[in-house]
């Protein structure tokens, strides 16, 4: 009589299964993965029918994060973001399609951040310009915006700044990307004469550029992606881009990682038309301008600190044609919704000469 295989309590498997055995299991995982895929994918549907829809950056950090957060392996919890990302972007493409606007041709680092909130199940549409994205949020030609805020080795990006004075738009999310620049081209590094890239990227990579292509040119672009294309066609020409735009645009990489700063990190800011639903771990932007004389910043500032508020980002942007006017750009803990943040927006209101909320959006944490 053949013995029976026996099981192993810790991990639940059957010592002696064979390859028959585990293909058989395999495939009976399979059906039931589909099955509760679809299951909770109907439930995000009903969910969407009630009084209290669900909006789609919101709910995708709290799925995502309640995941992570009950993760014990083997997966890493950077495999575990990604297939729940692929699942409520495929779920919110059968409630409404969505188009989300983004810095452009594809796979620059705009789009890859759009990505890594929105999936691969929605319409990503690529313009030329930041202003460009935030026009087609503002004229309700997307859905949602994805745009560059600050970089951890250059700072603001000045262009979206000045484009939240000009429109009316709400931050509802943000994207901390990782950034990691490759050297890619069709010919041999040896023979690299011109290096594209964006303004940004050729500046987080200029102490490398100088050791290692001190006599090639570099020229500026409207995006990184852009630079990958025209380094496809253009002899003697590299470009600085993220590695997935290499493979897209069948380029080889000259060189890897050539950022200055190995801790190089994007925050992007997702906008749209209404903050994010507030979900204990908050931050709000805004933007306010005070009379041009002495103390009237600091009496600003001093609100925040009465009212416990930590602030966790600050710029100041001219306004152009003011003789030496300033607007302020600010960041705190919390949601606008709270006692603490309305009583500190009401009482700057009495001091600014302009404040606008800009938006309320989870927090997040850097990825790639």
């Amino acid at each position: 009589m053949a013995k029976e295989p026996s099981r192993d309590a810790k991990k639940g498997t059957l010592r002696g299964e064979g390859h028959a055995g585990l293909k058989g299991r395999l495939e009976r995982l399979d059906r039931e993965l589909v099955k509760l895929i679809n299951e909770r994918t109907r439930l995000i549907s009903q969910l969407g029918k009630t009084d209290q829809p669900v909006d789609p950056p919101e709910p995708e950090a709290e799925a995502t994060t309640r995941a992570v957060a009950i993760n014990k392996g083997p997966l890493s919890n950077d495999a575990v973001r990604a297939v729940f990302r692929e699942l409520l972007s495929g779920a919110r493409a059968l409630q409404r399609p969505l188009r989300v606007a983004v810095l452009g041709p594809g796979y620059s680092y705009s789009h890859l951040a759009a990505l890594d909130r929105f999936g691969t199940s929605v319409e990503h549409v690529p313009v030329g310009s930041i202003a460009a994205v935030f026009e087609e949020v503002n004229r309700g030609h997307a859905n949602y915006g994805v745009v560059p805020v600050e970089n951890s080795t250059d700072g603001r990006i000045a262009d979206t700044l000045d484009m939240f004075t000009k429109l009316r738009v709400r931050i509802c999310g943000e994207v901390q990307l990782r950034i990691h620049h490759y050297l890619l081209g069709k010919c041999p590094r040896s023979e690299v004469a011109e290096v594209y890239s964006r303004p940004q990227a050729l500046s987080q990579c200029r102490n490398w550029l100088l050791k290692h292509l001190p006599a090639a040119r570099t020229i500026e672009v409207t995006s990184t992606s852009t630079a990958a294309q025209l380094a496809k066609d253009k002899q003697g020409a590299a470009a600085i881009a993220s590695i997935q735009a290499g493979t897209y645009y069948g380029l080889d990489v000259l060189a890897e990682k050539i950022e200055d700063n190995a801790a190089n990190v994007t925050r992007f800011a997702v906008i749209g038309d209404s903050s994010a639903a507030r979900s204990g771990q908050d931050k709000t932007a805004l933007m306010f301008q005070v009379p041009h004389q002495p103390g009237s910043l600091s009496d600003a500032i001093t609100i925040f600190k009465r009212n416990r508020l930590n602030l966790t980002w600050i710029e100041s942007f001219p306004i152009p044609q003011s003789d030496g006017c300033y607007l302020f750009f600010v960041e705190l803990d919390g949601h606008e919704q709270e006692s603490r943040v309305r009583k500190a927006l009401a009482a700057l209101e009495r001091k600014a000469l302009r404040l606008e909320v800009l938006g309320s959006y989870p927090k997040s944490q850097p990825v790639g």
